[in-house]
């Protein structure tokens, strides 16, 4: 067996075209390498579950209409209103649900969307449904 006693004491290489590396490039080599850059990412996405939208029936659609109708001879009182509608997701199938809750400034039927006074808006085509809220007038 050989214990390399003949070149323990020597220094390390000198080479005039390759500066010495610092330590914390030296340690760097032997950092742990992913192989699967990625591949957490797309577990990730896999397991994120996504809503199915759901198709209104005609009743439901008749529902709408006339909240919308409702909404559209309050606006100059700018309602507190709560909209229900659908978002698809960007990455897969399906989407979610959410609400929005805000005053409603304009129903856009040239964009077909209801504004709100803090500007955002939303699809009437993704709604599902409009409460109006009553703040103890």
């Amino acid at each position: 067996m050989r214990n390399y006693d003949d070149i323990k004491g020597l220094s390390r290489p000198q080479y005039p075209d390759l500066p010495p590396m610092s330590i914390h490039d030296r340690a760097a080599q032997f950092s742990p390498f992913a192989a699967l850059v990625g591949y957490e990412d797309a577990v990730e996405e896999t397991e994120r579950l996504t809503d199915v939208r759901r198709e209104m029936e005609e009743d439901e659609i008749a529902e709408l209409n006339r909240q919308l109708g409702e909404l559209s001879g309050h606006l100059k009182d700018l309602p507190k209103i709560r909209v229900t509608y659908f978002i698809r997701d960007s990455k897969k199938a399906g989407g979610r649900y959410a609400s929005k809750v805000g005053n409603a400034r304009v129903v856009d039927q040239f964009n077909n969307v209801i504004l709100f006074t803090d500007g955002k808006s939303v699809p009437i085509k993704d709604m599902y449904s409009i409460v109006f809220i009553d703040e103890g007038k």
